[in-house]
């Protein structure tokens, strides 16, 4: 594990899937062991979740409309510390996220999102509910809206 960080970069939690591979956590990324590149940078998550009963770890990285969503599946044994720190780096990568109608109970979720504890760029995602095509000019409209809105209150 220790080769697949970043000069200067350590381990803050690890834990062990039941097939003996190592998942671990730094200060930038989480590091997966089916992963090519095994780094995966806290921002590049989209959600992660942990079934208790099945001791399952659910991460889904940041996708692209249309295509596949990378996820990933893994049992851990004695995860605790692991999770509390994915919890926290992922928390930490947002820097708005705001649901925005665009008709009925359909939205999007608008989300600005930078490396945690930098100051670099913010990576702007927008999740769209089923029912809704981004290709739709209203659709459209409503998305450039709310990403302007979200935009101007972080001061871009």
């Amino acid at each position: 594990m220790r080769s697949r960080l970043s000069r200067g970069e350590r381990l803050l939690a690890r834990a062990t899937t039941t097939t003996g591979a190592e998942v671990g956590g730094s200060r930038d990324a989480l590091f997966l062991p089916e992963r090519e590149p095994s780094r995966l940078p806290w921002e590049e998550i989209a959600t992660a979740e942990w079934d208790t009963e099945e001791r399952v770890l659910r991460v889904v990285e940041v996708g692209t409309f249309g295509e596949a969503t990378p996820e990933h599946l893994l049992a851990l044994d004695e995860p605790d510390r692991l999770l509390s720190l994915i919890r926290e780096r992922v928390t930490a990568s947002i820097v708005v996220q705001r649901h925005v109608l665009v008709r009925d109970r359909l939205g999007v979720r608008v989300l600005g999102r930078r490396a945690p504890g930098k100051h670099g760029p913010i990576a702007w995602f927008v999740d769209y509910d089923a029912g809704l095509d981004p290709a739709d000019p209203a659709v459209a409209a409503v998305v450039d809206d709310a990403l302007a809105t979200a935009r101007g209150d972080v001061g871009e």
